[in-house]
């Protein structure tokens, strides 16, 4: 085999490098939306969980396409989802310019913008890095992952800006052109086939899962149900902010600031968890991010003002970021590496079910209270089921050292 073509060789960072930058621009559908949310909003006539309807079926069809992508990123390689994923998204943008009611509007994101697009560039991209690293594979996996808190980083304030001088339709317009014109020339650094695999991946796959005492089909429905748990929790933070600021009196500008600081550390908690992971293994990683996002979303419940929020924005990002990461880590600890891009895909695509859930949970029970707080204290009994889960699994692994159980599967 060719040095470059090797795990963890040169060409393995390099290419990292470049999916990174693909889950970055093709993450902007996960983002646009939100920012968009007041204007849609406005212009369409509709309550606040109307306007949010989009999102969660963007967010639903993410969790379908998600799903489809990783199976055709198994069977043909990972080029075919991305370029698919390009075209989807310039489709999707440019088309979602010129609806004329809400539900045309909603209909067009979630199936080409999520169903399509965005969900090439998540969940089948993470799969594929994985093959690449085996003792940075946490690291590795986690820069990946952050692909799309890259995007919450860098697109909302830029969004915001074009919306408020050109309005949303014209810069979704852009949005498509500039995703066609980046994301294809990207597509040609993912060419290279994966290195092949340890004849031993499925043996200790295997030995992991009879470690927990459970079947491969109930493990992979429960991190799916502990994905959609923590994003239930988490959209209501990330998706709101922007609209939960116009309702303080604070502007949608500075809630585009808030979720841009929110996310941009939400890329320094995956990274730093996935050193972590690399040391302690992912279920430990995964107890630790959701028990700091309890704490996190506890802390919104007793502030509102200008500056606590900036603070509190910060510091739920540092909290939270490390748990979608370890779900992927713990999909290779314990399934067998031909499996890698279905099941990795189903469970980051669940997390994004939960986000759309969430999401539409929050906008319903504000408009039923004219308040945020008790989707607050949703969002926080679904963490306490994600984090049940978490405690769940880091019992059963009990006594095998973590570190050694985090590279299962290499």
């Amino acid at each position: 085999m060719a040095k470059e073509s090797r795990a963890e060789s040169a060409y393995a960072w390099w290419r990292l490098v470049a999916a990174v930058l693909l889950a970055t621009i093709g993450g902007i559908g996960l983002w646009s939306i939100v920012v968009a949310l007041p204007a849609v909003q406005a212009e369409f006539g509709v309550d606040r969980a109307g306007a949010s309807l989009p999102y969660t079926l963007t967010m639903l069809a993410f969790m379908v396409g998600g799903v489809a992508m990783g199976r055709l990123a198994d069977r043909f390689g990972i080029v075919l989802p991305v370029v698919i994923g390009a075209l989807a998204l310039g489709a999707g943008y440019v088309a979602t310019a010129f609806v004329r009611e809400l539900w045309q509007f909603g209909l067009l994101y979630a199936v080409l913008v999520g169903g399509l697009g965005s969900c090439a560039v998540f969940g089948p991209l993470v799969a594929d890095t994985s093959f690449w690293f085996n003792r940075r594979r946490g690291i590795a996996v986690a820069l990946c992952a952050s692909g799309n808190y890259f995007a919450g980083a860098v697109w909302p304030p830029i969004l915001q800006h074009f919306i408020a001088t050109h309005g949303w339709r014209a810069t979704h317009v852009g949005i498509g052109l500039f995703c066609v014109v980046t994301m294809l020339p990207l597509a040609l650094a993912l060419r290279r086939p994966p290195p092949v695999q340890a004849a031993g991946g499925g043996a200790q796959a295997a030995g992991g899962l009879a470690r927990l005492g459970v079947s491969k089909g109930a493990l992979q429905s429960l991190l799916m149900l502990a994905g959609l748990a923590c994003c239930v929790a988490m959209a209501m933070p990330q998706v709101h902010i922007v609209a939960y600021c116009a309702d303080l009196g604070y502007g949608p500008a500075r809630g585009a600031e808030m979720l841009s600081l929110m996310l941009g550390f939400g890329v320094v908690s995956r990274l730093v968890s996935g050193a972590i992971t690399d040391r302690v293994g992912a279920p430990l990683m995964l107890l630790l991010g959701s028990g700091l996002q309890a704490v996190a979303l506890l802390l919104f419940l007793q502030f509102d003002g200008l500056l606590a929020l900036y603070v509190l924005s910060a510091v739920f990002g540092l909290f939270q970021g490390g748990i979608v990461p370890s779900y992927a880590v713990m999909v290779r600890q314990f399934f067998p590496p031909a499996e890698a891009g279905l099941r990795v895909s189903l469970v980051l695509s669940a997390t994004l079910a939960g986000m759309g859930l969430g999401g539409w949970l929050s906008g319903a029970i504000f408009d039923a209270t004219f308040s945020y707080r008790l989707a607050l204290v949703n969002g926080i009994g679904w963490n306490l089921l994600n984090l049940a889960i978490a405690g769940w699994i880091v019992l059963r692994l009990r006594g095998r050292p973590f570190g050694a159980a985090g590279r299962l599967g290499v």
